[in-house]
Formats: C-alpha cells, structure tokens, sequence
C-alpha cells in the first residue's frame, strides 16, 4: 500500500513540476513545451488528450481585470429599464410572472409583492441606444467601448454560494477559483509578480462579506492560490526581509531551504514541497517586482483627474482600478477586485446612489486608460455582481424608499476588450424586469467565454481529483459567439 502511494504521488510530481515551472516560463513558453497531460485532458472521441497544447488555440485576450461588485447591484437601476413597473407601481407582481419562483427568507414570510420602478432616471446612449440609468454618467459615456449583458442567470439565491459559483464554478467551496485556473493553465506573463492577484475595497452600503476562499486554489497546485495585496505600507505581508537580513543571506538561505525540500521530497515525494519552494522563489523576486509595480507616484495628475479624486486613497476603489492596471500592464494574468456594499434590502434609492458614485467614474476611467494605452484589446475587462434584484419591494414600500430582494432569473453584467463585440447590448428581459425573454447567458457560459478570450477550451481545461475530472465550468457551459468579435 505504502508504495503504492509513494508511486501515484510521484506520478502527479511531473504536473506540478511544470506548474512550477509555469510561474517562470509564461504562457508562450509554456505552451510550446505541448505537455499532454497537464490538464488530465481528454480528446472528444475519450482518448487521452496528446494533443492538447497551451492555449489551445490563438487568444484574443492576454488578461483578465474583474471588477466584482460584491453584494449584487440592481439591474433595475443600472442597465435593464423598465417604465412599465412605474406606471405599475405598488401593484401586485402577478402569479403570472413569478410562476412559484424561490425565494429568500427575507421576503418568502411576505403577504404583498408590491411592483416598484426605478427612482432613477434612464436614457440612451452610444450606437447601440443602451439605456444606462442617470447613477451612472460616467460608464454612459463608454457604451461604445462596453458589452451590456442582460440576460445573465443563476441557480444560487443567496450572497455566499452565489458569489462562489462566479468565482469557482460550484456553490460549495474547496474548488480553484478563476484565477487559479488561468494561473495553472497559463502561468504568468511576468516570472517577478504572481499570476492572479486580489484587491478588496468596500463602499458605503450595506455589505457581505469577502472570504479567501473565493482566490483558493482549491485542489490545483498552491502556487496558483490568488495573491491578496493590501492598502498598507506593504502591499503583500510578509514579503520584504527581516531587520538586518541581507540579500545576500536571503538568498543563501534559501538555497539551503531549497536543499533541505529537495531531501525531503526525494524521500516523501510530496509535489507539495516543490509548490512550496516555487512560493519562496517568487516571493524572492517580488521583493524588487512589487514596489514598483505598485508604485502609483509617478501617475500625472491627469491619470488621478480620470480616475477621480479617490485615487490617490489607498484601499478606495478608484485607487484599485489604477493599481489594477498597473498590474495588469506588468504582466499579472488575472486582477480580481471586490468591491463590497451593494446589498440593499432597504434604502436602496440612498445606498445605491452612494455605492454607484464610487465606482462609476472609476470604472469608465480603466477602460479609457487601457484604451490610450492600446490595451484594451488584450485585456478583457468585466463589471458585475453575483445575482440581480427582485421588482417588487421588500418590506415596506413609501413614495421615497424600497429596498429589493435577490433575484438569480435575470441581470445585468458588463464586460470589455479582449475579444468582446463593443457597443453592444445583449439579452433581454419581460417588461416587468423579472424573467428573461432572449438570449440566457448562464454563469457556466459566461465563465466558458471568458476561458475561450484566453486561448482556453472549457472542455479541455480538466484536472484530476478524487477520481473525478474538474472543471471550472463543471459538466455544462458554452461560448456566447455572439459577444465575440
């Protein structure tokens, strides 16, 4: 038995070995090596995938910024209008349409389903007329250079799984998280800095928590475990070299470390050890990488004006979105950023006024600035939050206040560069806002299109586990070709 453990532990060795070596290599080299079975693939006809090569085809995308608006924003006051729920308003949302839908335990125990339009105001926008409610005038602005989807859907009703089923592809956790995926299928375009790194802000609505689950590795190799920069004096904790180490002496520390792992793996052969002493390697680089890439002194003043006043805050959204390109521009794979606050059971009409002020200028800011630097169109950009919200009020309904349940049948996403058609408005929804008429895009064929940007077959991005083959799209999903152009 015990060799027998000791043989299938050195037969995943060569996998993670390259994934090590994934961290210093990049994509192109990687990819020219053809490794078979790094993904565990298989062909369409179930043979063993010889044939699989890294990317899997020629990407349009080299990188991901995902702007995650944590909490779920309403579609109903951003970019799905819909006059016929004010001319409705305070009636009851027929049975008609609600066909015995879930729902939460916030609002199941409700004897009324009053109907409520926006209290904000709409109009049209760019080649595509899109509607873009007046909480956000500066994305208005970028129409032409975004995609609005808004036929997306879920499964999940609540905050945690449905945040985790974006993120991972599974509502449970323990599965690799986007990041990680691109990270293992990919490495990195910079041998200094991490593949996928994570930024956190949180605005001034009510809010749901952030959990470090959501960039976990899951069962892919750690190195590919998203990277968490924080808004204090050091961007990554634990990076920089104790009082009175030198760099010489880190350095031949670990050497020696690397010896004593090496030892330790030729008895045990763990891929683990080997994972480990990759992290310190990086870790060892990213002391000279990380500084400069996070260095935000010498953006003019007119990069700040852009982004807005925010910017120049630590830990604001408007300063992550600048940092987030600055990542991005030195070669970080996929930049996640959270932003939190847009959970409004109540007082949405203040809340979601304050929230969208936070991020709007800032967002249409990054793709203005990737654009003026000509990397927009290697860089897929993506906005948007874990489900949509119900049209009708929880709670008590007043002339001035509402607030809106979840609501997973339909919302609103958009997405930018890398591939994606611009100017175009995609899906529709009913005209009470509450089920989706044209065009459903699930959260497996959103994340399917994403992988596709990157040179990345879905089906073929496989890894064993438990005896199983694991996806980020699990066993559904397909490519929205529409989007692409």
């Amino acid at each position: 038995m015990e060799n027998e453990f000791i043989k299938h532990r050195l037969n995943l060795n060569r996998r993670h070995f390259l994934s090590k070596l994934s961290l210093g290599l990049g994509s192109a080299a990687l990819g020219s090596l053809l490794i078979p079975d790094l993904f565990n693939g298989v062909n369409k006809d179930g043979t063993a995938g010889k044939d699989l090569g890294l990317p899997h085809f020629a990407p349009k995308a080299k990188r991901v910024i995902y702007l995650f608006q944590n909490g779920a924003p309403s579609q109903l006051e951003s970019f799905d209008f819909k006059p016929k729920l004010r001319d409705l308003w305070g009636q009851e949302l027929p049975e008609s349409i609600r066909q015995g839908q879930r729902l939460t335990g916030m609002t199941a125990s409700q004897t009324s389903f009053p109907m409520v339009g926006s209290f904000c105001d709409f109009q049209q926008y760019g080649e595509a007329r899109a509607w873009v409610s007046s909480l956000f005038p500066h994305t208005a602005k970028i129409v032409d250079d975004i995609c609005i989807v808004k036929s997306m859907h879920t499964e999940a009703i609540n905050h945690d799984p449905a945040l985790t089923f974006f993120q991972t592809g599974a509502q449970q956790g323990n599965r690799p998280s986007m990041g990680s995926w691109l990270s293992y299928g990919l490495g990195s375009e910079n041998n200094n800095l991490p593949a996928f790194t994570v930024l956190l802000s949180k605005g001034k609505g009510n809010g749901q928590g952030v959990y470090a689950k959501l960039w976990n590795n899951g069962f892919l190799p750690s190195a590919h475990q998203g990277v968490q920069f924080s808004n204090g004096e050091d961007p990554v904790l634990y990076l920089n070299d104790q009082e009175g180490m030198s760099k010489a002496g880190r350095r031949k520390m670990l050497d020696n470390l690397a010896a004593l792992n090496q030892h330790a793996f030729e008895k045990v052969g763990d891929p683990e050890i080997q994972a480990k002493v990759a992290q310190y390697e990086l870790a060892y680089r990213m002391q000279t990488a990380v500084p400069e890439a996070t260095d935000l002194s010498k953006e003019s003043d007119s990069v700040f004006e852009m982004y807005g006043e925010d910017s120049r805050k630590p830990g604001t959204f408007a300063a992550n979105c600048l940092l987030a390109r600055k990542l991005s521009e030195s070669g970080v794979r996929f930049v996640q950023l959270y932003h939190q606050g847009w959970d409004h059971h109540g007082n949405l009409p203040n809340q979601m006024a304050d929230q969208a002020k936070d991020v709007d200028q800032a967002s249409a800011a990054l793709i203005k600035d990737l654009k003026q630097r000509g990397l927009l169109d290697e860089t897929l950009v993506i906005w948007g939050g874990e489900f949509g919200r119900t049209n009708y009020s929880q709670g008590k309904l007043t002339e001035d206040n509402y607030g809106r349940d979840h609501h997973p049948r339909c919302f609103s996403i958009w997405m930018a560069g890398g591939g994606i058609k611009p100017g175009m408005v995609y899906g529709a929804t009913d005209e009470l806002g509450y089920n989706i008429t044209e065009n459903p895009v699930h959260v497996h064929d959103f994340q399917a299109t994403v992988l596709h940007q990157l040179g990345l077959d879905h089906e073929q991005l496989i890894y064993r586990h438990l005896g199983r083959k694991f996806r980020l799209t699990d066993v559904s999903g397909r490519v929205i070709k529409e989007l692409l152009v």
